[in-house]
């Protein structure tokens, strides 16, 4: 008999996020993955929400700093006192994960056109 394979690592990354989400009771009209050069992740008007493909590489607490972030903007645009409030009982360490990724020598800086 043959072992199932395990999930892609951005598979995994899609369903961390779909978790995320039924526990912050949003719902995203799409989950992407992809290249996003100096950034871990955004949330479109539109209820896109995209996670570059290297956070799959990253320590889960990590992940679920970015996830978190990128779907309570589904509710709340800005970073004000509710969205602030939210992160911190959702992911009690969030500033000092947010600290490592201003830090993080391995990522590509964005780059604007125009």
């Amino acid at each position: 008999m043959v072992a199932k394979s395990p999930l892609y690592p951005e598979d995994q990354l899609r369903r961390r996020a779909m978790g995320w989400a039924i526990t912050l009771k949003v719902n995203p009209d799409q989950v992407q993955i992809r290249r996003l050069p100096g950034k871990w992740g955004s949330c479109a008007p539109d209820g896109i929400v995209t996670f570059a493909d290297d956070l799959a590489g990253e320590a889960e607490a990590f992940q679920d700093w970015v996830i978190v972030h990128e779907l309570l903007h589904l509710r709340y645009r800005d970073h004000g006192k509710r969205f602030k409030a939210l992160m911190t009982a959702l992911v009690p360490d969030w500033r000092e994960l947010e600290k490592q990724s201003r830090h993080s020598a391995d990522r590509e800086p964005e780059r604007r056109d125009g």
